[in-house]
């Protein structure tokens, strides 16, 4: 998705546009498509723009007052992306996940970590070549799969868990 500032060449509008590219513009521009929000003139070209800084992923965007969105045809229509939004959780949700990772980690206590050697030690159980435990460690998707496609019954942990040579 690209962001132009444009400005009507009849009426010295400034406004912005969203394309999915700028050949997007360019054909769209070809076509008539491109027209002024405040006069309707296709005569429109793209005004000298600074450069747009990414905000920092703990900043809300600033809500844009005053301008109201112009409807295109349905076939021309390009969806404006979601916006990323980086709010604290509520209380609740904050409560809930503490809770969680309390569960996981009493879950931890009486499970032996493995580490990379996951889908190996679980498939040496599973088959009895050796004695039944609680495990947990790495494995990859496609490990996790082929587990779970033998019959192993494996589970991702809510939370990361930091091996134990790395804890403090």
């Amino acid at each position: 998705m690209i962001v132009y500032d444009l400005e009507c060449r009849v009426g010295a509008h400034k406004f912005e546009g969203w394309f999915g590219s700028s050949d997007d513009f360019s054909r769209q521009q070809e076509r008539g498509l491109v027209t002024c929000p405040h006069c309707g003139s296709a005569d429109v070209g793209k005004a000298l723009m600074a450069p747009r800084v990414a905000r920092k992923g703990n900043q809300l965007p600033e809500p844009i007052r005053g301008i109201k969105p112009r409807r295109m045809s349905p076939e021309n229509e390009v969806p404006a992306p979601a916006p990323v939004v980086s709010a604290p959780l509520p209380p609740e949700a904050m409560a809930l996940m503490h809770k969680l990772a309390n569960m996981q980690a009493e879950a931890l206590k009486s499970s032996r970590f493995v580490g990379n050697s996951f889908a190996e030690d679980a498939r040496a159980m599973h088959y009895g070549e050796r004695e039944a435990e609680t495990i947990h460690g790495q494995a990859t998707i496609a490990e996790a799969k082929e587990l779970l496609d033998e019959g192993i019954a494996v589970a991702p942990l809510p939370f990361p868990v930091v091996p134990p040579e790395q804890a403090n």
